[in-house]
């Protein structure tokens, strides 16, 4: 329950400093950019006639996309940390050692805070394999144990990514948003302009670029946070796979049943 409360903080203060990050990203934006520009309508929608901004689709999407880069840079922390115990050298590496059940107190002892306080991964199936053997001293139970647990942690890395996943679909959900709304407003204006005036057609086509403008910077930042995604979920997976070949080669491999 400490673990879950301390995690869930560190999720809050990471939304909170994305956030900010946004925010002062738009603010930046805001005094580069010239009014009207074509920069200025595409990342911020910024236009002398746009009475509502900077309460705009593309400043909101700009806030939900940096709450995905802090979701990232969550993951890539996790996943770091997890790699690092690769380090801490739990288990024995020479080619000589073997590990009887007399031998498995002293690696629970050094495991079990890191597995309990912080749900790491190396901690928790080394944890794990050593109560399974202890308790049955069966190698083939341990085995079978380790195969499972990784499947078990595959599936948890995967459920990390929940909220990367609707995240990637809401900007994009705002983006066709955000044009639907362009495009009303485009013909609302054309249906109230007068027709003869020879700058209609030529406005209108303006109101109607702005308005595909956002579906445009939507995709643009689907498509980065979708491959940053790929990066850092290959990485964690890479991790896990590294976790259960030193629980292979280190543990399961050097017990030894008198």
């Amino acid at each position: 329950m400490k673990h879950m409360t301390s995690k869930l903080k560190q999720r809050l203060i990471i939304a909170i400093i994305s956030c900010i990050l946004s925010l002062l990203f738009i603010f930046s934006l805001d005094i580069i950019l010239q009014p009207n520009s074509d920069a200025a309508r595409l990342l911020l929608d910024y236009r002398s006639d746009n009475n509502l901004y900077p309460l705009t689709v593309q400043n909101f999407m700009w806030i939900i996309f940096f709450l995905g880069l802090g979701e990232l840079w969550a993951r890539f922390y996790d996943g770091k940390n997890d790699r690092d115990q690769l380090d801490q050298r739990y288990l024995p590496e020479d080619e000589r050692s073997l590990l009887q059940a007399s031998d498995l107190g002293s690696i629970y002892k050094a495991v079990r805070h890191d597995a309990s306080q912080y749900e790491l991964f190396l901690p928790r199936l080394i944890k794990r394999i050593v109560l399974q053997f202890q308790s049955s001293r069966s190698i083939e139970q341990a085995n079978s144990l380790l195969n499972s647990s990784l499947d078990l942690y595959i599936h948890e890395i995967d459920l990390r990514y929940n909220m990367l996943r609707y995240i990637m679909w809401l900007i994009p959900s705002l983006g066709f948003i955000g044009t639907v709304i362009g495009i009303s407003l485009a013909l609302n204006y054309a249906g109230n302009a007068d027709f003869q005036d020879p700058s209609l057609l030529s406005e209108l086509t303006k109101r109607l670029a702005i308005a595909f403008y956002t579906t445009l910077l939507a995709l643009i930042q689907a498509s980065i946070l979708v491959f940053m995604t790929h990066i850092i979920q290959a990485f964690e997976e890479r991790t896990l796979n590294l976790i259960g070949q030193y629980c292979l080669d280190n543990l399961i491999n050097r017990l030894y049943k008198n």
